[in-house]
C-alpha cells in the first residue's frame, strides 16, 4: 500500500509474438488477476502489445486487440515474453521463418526499450527473443528443456542453467517450459504482494508454491498444505502472515474456530505434522530467507523469526537443513 493508502501499481507488459503459446500466457496472467482478488496493497495492472493486432495462438484461438509495442516504458515495468509453438494446433504445417519479420520486430523492440529499472521475465522459449536481443549476456537464465542447446547459441555469455524451473538474475527473471512460469510469477506475487497472498493464489488455483527455481522441493510455505480442510488452512494462514508471533495450539485453535484438541487432531490428520512442528517449518522458511537475503547475524534472525533463542533456532534448522545458515549464506554470496 502506498503512503496515500493507494495500491501500489505494477505495471505488466505482456509481450504477444506470432503462435504465442497461450498458456505462457493465461497461466502467469491467471496468478496476478487472482492477487488482485486476493489483496488490495498490489495491482498488477496488464496489457498485452506486440509487433501484430492479432495473432494465432498454440491451440488454434486467435488472441486480438493486441496493442502496438509501445514507444516507450514506466521505469518500474515487468515485461512479460511468452514462448511460441512451432505447430499450433490446426493450422497447415509451416516454418518460423515465416513469422521472422515479426519476431525481429520485437528484438528490436526490447533493445530499444528494457533499461536498469524495469525487469524482463521470459516464459519458455520466450527466452529466445531476449538472448536474440542480447539481454540475457553476463546472467543466469533457463528456458524449455527443448530450447536449451539454441539458449546456449544465441547468448554464448550467459550462464544456461538446465534443470531448473525459473532462474532468477537481478531483472531478469527466466522459466523453463509452460506451467513453470506460474511458478515464477507466483515466486513475483510473494515478493511484490507478500507470501501470504501467493499461498492464496497458489490455493486458489490448486497447485503448489514451489521455492526458488534451484530447488525443486516443495515450498515450506506450501507443505502441509495439499488438503481442502477450512479451519486448518485458516490457521495456515494466518502462520504464514506473520510467523514470528508466538502462535500457541490455543491462540491458533481461535482462528480455526474450533478447539485445541480438535485442531492438533486435524493438523496431524490432514497436513501431517503437528501445530508446533507446521510453526517451526513456517519460521525456518521465514529465517532462510533472513539467512539469504540480508547480513543480519544469527540472534537477531532468531529473533526476527520467532524463535526464543539462538539455540532453539538452530536445533530446529538442523532437523530440517543438512546445511548450516553460515554455510548456506556463503554459498549465496
Amino acid at each position: 500500500m502506498s503512503l496515500t493508502g493507494q495500491p501500489r501499481i505494477v505495471p505488466v507488459i505482456v509481450v504477444v509474438p506470432p503462435r504465442t503459446l497461450l498458456l505462457d500466457i493465461a497461466g502467469p496472467m491467471e496468478v496476478l488477476r487472482r492477487a488482485n482478488i486476493d489483496q488490495a496493497a498490489v495491482r498488477f495492472v496488464v496489457s498485452y502489445v506486440g509487433p501484430a493486432p492479432c495473432v494465432t495462438s498454440s491451440v488454434g484461438l486467435d488472441v486480438a486487440n493486441v496493442a502496438p509495442l509501445p514507444d516507450g516504458l514506466p521505469d518500474d515495468a515487468l515485461v512479460v515474453i511468452s514462448g511460441s509453438a512451432d505447430e499450433p494446433l490446426g493450422a497447415p504445417a509451416g516454418s518460423r521463418a515465416d513469422d521472422a519479420p515479426l519476431e525481429a520486430e520485437i528484438v528490436s523492440w526490447l533493445q530499444r526499450v528494457i533499461r536498469p529499472g524495469i525487469r524482463l521475465v521470459s516464459i519458455c522459449s520466450g527466452a529466445l527473443l531476449a538472448a536474440r536481443a542480447g539481454l540475457l549476456d553476463g546472467h543466469e537464465c533457463t528456458t524449455h528443456h527443448a530450447t536449451l542447446g539454441e539458449l546456449m547459441r544465441l547468448a554464448p555469455r550467459a550462464r544456461v542453467r538446465e534443470n531448473r524451473l525459473y532462474v532468477e538474475d537481478g531483472e531478469r527473471l527466466t522459466s523453463a517450459g509452460v506451467t513453470a512460469g506460474i511458478d515464477l510469477m507466483l515466486a513475483l506475487v510473494a515478493r511484490e504482494a507478500g507470501h501470504a497472498a501467493a499461498l492464496a493464489v497458489a490455493r486458489d488455483l490448486v497447485v503448489y508454491l514451489r521455492r526458488a527455481g534451484g530447488d525443486p522441493q516443495l515450498s515450506p510455505w506450501l507443505e502441509g498444505r495439499n488438503h481442502l480442510h477450512p479451519a486448518i488452512h485458516r490457521a495456515q494462514d494466518a502462520v504464514g502472515a506473520d510467523p514470528a508471533r508466538d502462535w500457541s495450539v490455543e491462540a491458533l485453535a481461535e482462528v480455526a474456530a474450533t478447539s485445541p484438541r480438535n485442531l492438533s487432531r486435524l493438523f496431524n490428520d490432514h497436513a501431517g505434522m503437528s501445530v508446533t512442528d507446521y510453526v517451526n517449518r513456517m519460521r525456518i522458511a521465514l529465517a532462510r530467507e533472513l539467512v539469504i537475503g540480508s547480513r543480519l547475524d544469527m540472534e537477531s534472525i532468531a529473533e526476527r523469526a520467532g524463535f526464543s533463542s539462538t539455540r532453539q533456532f538452530r536445533r530446529v534448522w538442523n532437523r530440517l537443513h543438512d546445511i548450516s545458515p553460515a554455510r548456506l549464506r556463503a554459498s549465496f554470496r
